[in-house]
């Protein structure tokens, strides 16, 4: 079987430069697993690594979409696991290295997550942005309370807030005829695809949060304000699932003059820190990590 190393870890926990250490020793290059970074032209508001901070080390699945195209889970996993069997063709170690969980096990897992079949991308990309559109509309608990209604054991496995994953979920449920849940625990199921060698990277929580709080200062001060002004200027709506990312949505609201710069940088602190508490909760109790 083909060994894959993966290195895991909520975000701003040092990820990319473990991935890069790693990578030198082992003649590695390296496959992004973030659900943000494959979009292009959102370069900081997504900490996607600097040519300088790749240290030479080829990096994969990084701006392999436009913010309004759609791209799915399955999408992911045919691409990913395309570039980690070039690599390994060529002699090479792949590092598969990010902090989105459930593309890491589609990858392994060889999960399909065929979330719409043949002929329904358009009416799933179609609802997931209706979708977002009613959550910004109304709040994410009511479009949370309509995934309960539909879904409850997805909806209890999602955090209210999350309106990424409820919106993703609700979208399946209702262009496939099938729940997510059900659809999920099919793919647990399945067997790994590769030897993993996994590192999970965990450090205190309050290191953690000031980490966040620093990187977050830092992403604005690189120009997080005009990059999201960049994405309107080209036409990307904010109902857009990439424009809903925490950075971006949270800037929206400043550039259209409605909140302060330090209101905002505090709120994306904020979802920034509860994202990564979702994230050490998720990798500690449901990832498959062999």
């Amino acid at each position: 079987m083909k060994t894959l190393h993966i290195i895991a870890g909520p975000t701003a926990c040092g990820k990319t430069a473990a991935a890069i250490e790693l990578a030198h020793q082992v003649n590695a290059e390296i496959v992004s697993a973030d659900s943000m970074q494959i979009y292009k032209y959102m370069n900081i508001g997504t900490a996607k690594p600097t040519a300088e901070e790749m240290q030479g080390i080829p990096h994969h699945m990084l701006d392999v979409a436009a913010p309004n195209e759609y791209f799915s889970v399955a999408d992911y996993t045919r691409l990913a696991t395309a570039a980690i069997d070039d690599i390994i063709s060529r002699g090479k170690t792949p590092i598969l290295a990010g902090g989105t969980g459930f593309y890491i096990n589609a990858v392994l897992y060889g999960a399909e997550f065929t979330e719409v079949k043949e002929g329904q991308h358009e009416e799933d990309s179609r609802l997931r942005q209706i979708y977002t559109a009613v959550a910004m509309d109304k709040g994410s608990l009511y479009i949370y309370e309509k995934l309960q209604a539909v879904d409850p054991v997805s909806a209890k496995a999602i955090h209210p807030n999350n309106i990424k994953r409820v919106v993703r979920a609700l979208a399946f449920c209702e262009a496939t005829g099938t729940l997510f849940s059900a659809h999920n625990a099919a793919q647990k199921q399945k067997l790994p695809r590769y030897n993993a060698v996994t590192q999970l990277i965990t450090i205190p929580r309050e290191t953690l949060y000031d980490r966040i709080n620093t990187r977050v200062i830092t992403m604005w001060k690189a120009g997080l304000p005009e990059e999201v002004a960049g994405l309107l200027a080209k036409g990307y709506a904010p109902a857009l699932t990439a424009m809903q990312g925490i950075g971006y949505k949270e800037t929206i609201p400043y550039l259209q003059g409605y909140q302060t710069k330090e209101d905002t940088i505090a709120q994306i602190q904020q979802a920034t820190r509860n994202y990564a508490k979702r994230q050490d909760t998720w990798f500690r109790h449901q990832m498959r990590l062999m």
